[in-house]
């Protein structure tokens, strides 16, 4: 997958970023915002990531309901870079406050009930993110949105969350509360009165009155609203489908991260969203590729056991022939000096001549204490080189395993192009390491790792 021409095409307006939890939405959502704005997009990424992550790693304090600029984007073209976080419940006040007059508005806002619905109802995350999307669509003040979709252990709340909504604010309950409103005059009220009696009381006894009537004061209140929230939430729905919108999946080389990839993919597909396509994020790779696991294991196990390992050809040609291969007692004799003669006649030296060189102190001694530091040394890189192998050997595991589980996803959605992220040694935390992850995103391949 070439992501480069998707962030210069200025027909892409809106990227989403979408996967399970935990796969690196958020650090791939900032790392295509600081790269596009540096390629000269005008960009704000409006994440939903409670860590605050994004804001440490663009230099913020913090993020809130409110775009805010990064510093430190060496744009060109005007390029610059805005990043927000979503406040579920500051959204959903601001639409209160822009569509119901004064009074309405505080009436809304103060009660138990709505209060309850825009911090904790199942969806409101999801739905306000699509809220808020559309408005920063509207105002037109930036010509690329990156979104960084909710965590949710439910695939595609974002998309579902609209309808969700619709169905809650449609449902046989809100309708029963509000159709004393809807009929004029006596007639109507009396009408209505007998069954309105029974359901109440019911409902008060099983929700409480004081909540019963918190929720009959908010319905009279949002009544004018509702068909707006439908409305907007239809036109970003038609939105996300438009030519000018790019879905990125996102997800690990992992068994359950991928087949939940796998379901995004079939999902979008159904909703007929267009799908750029896979983002395989933090993939292992190795310099030394070559060396498969079983030989790793092989020479691990050979150095252990003091066995030579990968010796070279001798002169037979013949690698491992008793002719050739020393045994270590015969390396062990070899590499012992002899004392040499002269050593051994210096004792007898006359008294007041100058004295020879003693076995104790003389440089013979001195040479076979070096070599019984060396022999330690050995042993101690030959435990080493044995533990780097079966990191190797590891490593080589887990690369093989990640190839399967890739090819899986591939064989089953050949049609959905990838690109791959390699795995870094630490988390992301600056600029410099959401440009590193543009670079990776954007090279079409795994570096050595």
């Amino acid at each position: 997958m070439e992501l480069d021409p998707l962030l210069d095409d200025r027909g892409t307006r809106i990227i989403v970023c979408c996967g399970a939890g935990g796969v690196g939405k958020t650090t791939t959502a900032a790392a295509l915002g600081v790269r596009a704005a540096e390629r000269g997009r005008r960009v704000v990424v409006l994440t939903i990531d409670p860590a605050r992550r994004l804001a440490q790693s663009m230099g913020i304090d913090s993020l809130d309901n409110t775009p805010r600029k990064v510093e430190g984007i060496k744009g060109s073209d005007g390029g610059e870079l805005h990043a927000m976080m979503l406040d579920m419940k500051r959204t959903f006040d601001e639409i209160v406050e822009a569509h119901a007059d004064p009074a309405r508005a505080r009436a809304i806002l103060e009660n138990p009930f709505y209060q309850s619905l825009s911090a904790g109802f199942a969806g409101t995350q999801e739905y306000m993110a699509m809220e808020k999307l559309g408005q920063l669509r509207a105002r037109d003040e930036w010509d690329l949105i990156v979104v960084d979709t909710p965590p949710s252990r439910s695939a595609l709340d974002f998309l579902d969350a609209p309808k969700r909504l619709g169905s809650f604010l449609d449902g046989k309950f809100i309708k029963l509360l509000m159709a004393p409103a809807k009929v004029g005059g006596r007639a109507g009220m009396k009408f209505l009165n007998v069954g309105m009696s029974m359901m109440t009381g019911t409902l008060g006894k099983l929700l409480g009155g004081q909540f019963l009537k918190d929720v009959q004061t908010f319905v009279a209140a949002m009544d004018t609203m509702f068909g707006g929230f439908r409305t907007r939430a239809d036109a970003t729905y038609k939105l996300l489908q438009a030519p000018g919108t790019a879905f990125l999946v996102v997800a690990t080389p992992e068994r359950d991260a991928l087949r939940e990839a796998a379901y995004f993919v079939e999902r979008l597909a159904a909703e007929e969203m267009p799908l750029a396509g896979l983002v395989l994020n933090r993939v292992h790779g190795s310099g030394a590729a070559g060396l498969s696991a079983e030989r790793a294991r092989a020479a691990a196990e050979n150095l252990d056991e003091g066995r030579i390992v990968d010796q070279g050809d001798g002169k037979t040609g013949q690698r491992g022939s008793p002719a050739t291969d020393p045994e270590p007692s015969d390396l062990a004799t070899a590499a012992t000096p002899a004392v040499p003669a002269a050593s051994a006649s210096a004792s007898a030296a006359p008294a007041g001549s100058e004295a020879a060189p003693t076995a104790a102190t003389g440089p013979a001694a001195q040479h076979a204490d070096a070599l019984g530091t060396e022999a330690l040394d050995a042993v101690d890189v030959r435990q080493l080189t044995a533990g780097l192998l079966r990191l190797h050997a590891e490593r080589m595991r887990v690369l093989a395993r990640e190839q399967h589980t890739r090819d899986r996803f591939t064989a089953r959605h050949p049609e959905v192009a990838v690109t791959e992220v390699a795995a870094l040694p630490g988390d992301v935390h600056d600029l410099a390491g959401l440009r590193a992850i543009g670079d990776r995103l954007t090279g079409g391949r795994t570096p050595s790792a």
